[in-house]
């Protein structure tokens, strides 16, 4: 079967990798000049164990299966990754029964290893910490994302597939038993697929809206939520990842710690109408009041600007956060066809698992 997909993402690149070890002609197209320029390229990093998310949800069941299997992939593919472990931590009474909620959320999802400590025993992990409790989670951890993204590229290649850079997909239309891509570019013209896949991240609403029968109720609404970085100038004085509980919209300004031992802090939330990735300075004034709930010794101007990152959300400011959407043919009555809505955190740590899934509405 001849597939393309489109978006080379890691949440593309994983589904083109799975496409082309299951025997498949695949050719992922990519707009842009290089992989991962999008979402992708602009995370946390995180390994998400998969505690937060309600069980039976596919975010809750691909990031736990997926986290697991990103593991395995890493230690087999020489990638990059440090299974450091996260503490979620609680500041006040409030705060401590949400951690504990977070607990029974994580055991539900089959999550391995989570302990609620209390506040002596998690500065003792970490002795610069300021709190009453915390939910300790040992799989959690951290990742060489770019390398990770380097290594499905190259297993898809081993398998005979490519990457089209530089190639915007303009319009697809159902001829027959194929689907007719109209490409763009320098390449410009038209090819003929047996199956499509629409990984485009931030763009795969815009693209769905291309696709010749598509049902237009049948794509949601796309709203955009900023997550701004800001990095510490000084060295680090936490080796895990250091959670507040969630707020609307994310998981809170939170501390990671990257492969290279630098120390930054994020991502908030920050609701736009359009894509925008300068990080406004001023904004590391909320930074300092909310990291300093849980770590008070943050020292004055030592955060520094650093990156953005957009999540394709599918819910705003106040609402329920949206599961991740998987429309295969069932969805929307075209055949052989599959498009990923909403795919934010935990995609990164989702995508190997998302890719076997997509990969079955394929085949069928």
């Amino acid at each position: 079967m001849q597939i393309l997909v489109v978006g080379a993402g890691v949440v593309g690149l994983a589904i083109a990798r799975a496409a082309a070890l299951a025997s498949h002609d695949v050719t992922v197209a990519e707009a842009t000049g290089g992989i991962g320029n999008g979402v992708s390229s602009r995370n946390s990093e995180v390994i998400h164990a998969g505690i937060y998310y309600p069980t039976g949800s596919l975010r809750a069941r691909h990031c736990t299966r997926g986290r697991r299997m990103l593991y395995e992939f890493c230690a087999t593919h020489g990638v990059g990754r440090n299974k450091c472990g996260k503490l979620i931590v609680a500041t006040d009474t409030a705060e401590l029964a949400k951690v504990e909620a977070l607990l029974t959320q994580g055991l539900k999802n089959g999550v391995e290893g989570l302990e609620l400590i209390g506040g002596n025993a998690a500065r003792a992990l970490e002795a610069e910490l300021s709190c009453i409790g915390a939910l300790l989670s040992p799989e959690s951890g951290i990742i060489d994302s770019h390398g990770f993204m380097l290594a499905l590229w190259g297993e898809l290649e081993d398998c005979g597939g490519m990457i089209a850079f530089e190639t915007p997909v303009e319009h697809l239309t159902l001829a027959g038993s194929q689907w007719q891509v109209q490409f763009g570019g320098r390449d410009a013209g038209t090819v003929a697929f047996d199956a499509v896949v629409n990984a485009a991240g931030l763009g795969a609403q815009a693209l769905a809206h291309r696709i010749e029968g598509y049902p237009p109720d049948k794509v949601p609404r796309l709203v955009l939520a900023k997550g701004n970085y800001f990095g510490f100038a000084g060295r680090p004085v936490f080796s895990r990842l250091i959670y507040p509980t969630p707020v609307d919209g994310g998981l809170g300004v939170h501390v990671t710690v990257d492969l290279a031992g630098r120390m930054r802090f994020g991502p908030d939330v920050e609701w736009i109408d359009e894509e925008s990735y300068t990080v406004d300075p001023r904004r590391a004034d909320s930074f300092y009041d909310r990291i300093r709930a849980y770590w008070p010794g943050l020292p004055a101007g030592s955060l520094v600007p650093d990156y953005c990152g957009i999540r394709p959300k599918l819910t705003g400011a106040g609402e329920p956060a949206a599961d991740f959407m998987i429309a295969g043919p069932s969805a929307h009555g075209l055949p052989r066809l599959v498009n990923l809505f909403g795919i934010e955190s935990p995609g990164l740590t989702s995508s190997l698992s998302l890719a076997q899934e997509v990969i079955s509405y394929l085949v069928t």
